[in-house]
């Protein structure tokens, strides 16, 4: 591990130790791991409430509305709800955005908890380096006050990516931010960007029976996964009704009160309701005046830096959206918690876990951790493979959610667990118990264990001890 470069020790009186700009994951990540060292720490906020992209734009309304549309799924197909209740005609996207309200209310109302009772200083508007160690805080009333720290920390986020070439002011053509004030039901959608955001929101528009066109500039969903999980979720996606346009880019992009008319470069073109462009994220640096202090973001605003989470000045460092990959709210927690450990020990002693996992809460929901086969098989690692179906599990069958697999890829010599991929409802649940054996250091990883445990009868996690079964019985 490199040697962290040390800032040196503060000759003047500053304000705070620290400055925090941004309170999603990981500014809070920061906050109150320095806050808890006694730390006295100043928090810049932007936005009216705490929380940042996260709570108020990403994950938590996003998730919140995946939800709501899958209880919604189920109670359509719950034959005893549909047979003896009678059922709303329709649910717009607009009746399930309250439940979202609710839950990023409750969100705010907690966040806002830990700072006040860890003694953090709120300051809510836009900041900007004055130098490297002094920021300018323009208050929503206009005025500007500066206030200085020994360390600062960016954590200010990212926003969805806007080409120059498409009018984002237009009334039917929405980003992922803007998409939550959609006030109306579209008949139809289209959604350019099958990463994560795209595939999320596809699930939600389909699942509230919106005719959804989903546009993918590469050659398959989800590239970064197990082939096998991403082939499930086209299959499944197809089977939904979903229309999934693979290798296309668009060439432009047509608004009027008729609608969206997208013209590819293929010589294709398309026609919907409303676009949701979904292609990209962009680092919320532009407002920082990061000139002052010698930073220059790459083009798409974000800041390189060390494994310390560093930049190229010592006192200033970077967490979260805003340094890239790998852009997840549970990595930006740990990430400011690790750049506040450096600013409090001056020791770089922690550092992010190798194999961090990824759950995709599309419908089905996706998880992940670890290597896919096309790796191992890549590496030349010699593995062999455990599965369960979802719909052979008591459990599932009693939910009424068979659509789902669990896979566990293992090692043939020394049968050391190398990578777990789920497929199904609460898949993002499932994965962390196969993560904690994977974790475990030399003889502590290995299949075997899921053989040798008990587990409740019946659940979901009864997949492992089916899946490594499965897997053993490949031996020989």
């Amino acid at each position: 591990m490199s040697t962290p470069k040390s800032p040196k020790a503060a000759t003047v009186n500053y304000d705070y130790d620290a400055i925090v700009i941004g309170t999603g994951p990981g500014g809070e990540g920061a906050a109150m791991k320095l806050a808890k060292a006694g730390k006295r720490v100043a928090v810049v906020e932007k936005y009216r409430d705490i929380g940042g992209g996260c709570t108020h734009w990403g994950t938590i309304p996003s998730k919140a509305l995946r939800h709501s549309v899958t209880q919604l799924i189920e109670l359509k197909n719950n034959a005893l709800f549909t047979n003896n209740y009678p059922q709303k005609h329709a649910f717009t996207f607009a009746d399930v955005l309250h439940h979202t309200q609710q839950v990023i209310g409750q969100q705010v109302k907690m966040r806002s908890s830990f700072y006040n009772r860890n003694n953090c200083t709120l300051h809510f508007g836009e900041a900007s380096f004055v130098d490297n160690h002094s920021i300018k805080v323009k208050n929503p009333d206009g005025s500007v006050e500066v206030i200085t720290a020994q360390d600062i920390i960016i954590a200010t986020g990212s926003r969805p990516y806007h080409p120059t070439d498409i009018n984002f002011e237009a009334a039917n053509i929405y980003d992922s931010d803007t998409i939550l004030s959609l006030d109306y039901q579209p008949k139809n959608i289209v959604i350019y960007g099958a990463g994560v955001i795209g595939c999320e929101y596809a699930s939600i528009f389909r699942g509230l029976s919106v005719k959804t066109d989903l546009i993918n500039t590469r050659d398959r969903l989800l590239s970064f996964l197990d082939a096998e999980m991403s082939d499930a979720l086209s299959y499944h996606f197809r089977n939904s009704g979903m229309i999934l346009r693979h290798d296309e880019e668009y060439k432009k992009v047509e608004s009027s009160s008729e609608g969206v008319v997208i013209h590819f470069k293929s010589g294709k073109k398309m026609k919907a309701d409303c676009l949701l462009y979904a292609n990209g994220r962009t680092g919320n640096t532009d407002l920082l005046n990061l000139e002052a202090v010698g930073l220059t973001p790459d083009g798409r605003g974000q800041l390189a830096i060390n494994e310390h989470y560093q930049t190229a000045v010592d006192n200033i460092y970077a967490v979260g959206d805003v340094i890239g990959y790998p852009s997840l709210a549970s990595a930006a927690y740990d990430q400011g918690r690790i750049a506040a450990n450096l600013i409090i020990t001056r020791e770089g002693n922690k550092k992010l876990i190798k194999d961090i996992p990824t759950g995709i809460y599309t419908i089905p929901e996706i998880s992940s951790v670890g290597k896919t086969e096309q790796m191992l098989t890549q590496q030349k690692v010699p593995y062999e493979v455990g599965r369960a179906q979802f719909k052979d599990l008591a459990r599932s069958q009693i939910l009424g959610s068979d659509v789902g697999s669990l896979k566990i890829l293992f090692h043939r010599e020394t049968k050391e667990i190398l990578g777990i991929h789920c497929f199904g409802e609460r898949a993002a649940e499932i994965i962390h118990i196969g993560q904690a054996i994977m974790e475990q250091e030399g003889a502590g990883n290995t299949i075997e264990y899921f053989v040798r445990t008990t587990f409740n009868y019946p659940t979901m996690a009864e997949a492992y001890r089916v899946a490594a079964l499965n897997g053993l019985n490949r031996l020989f």
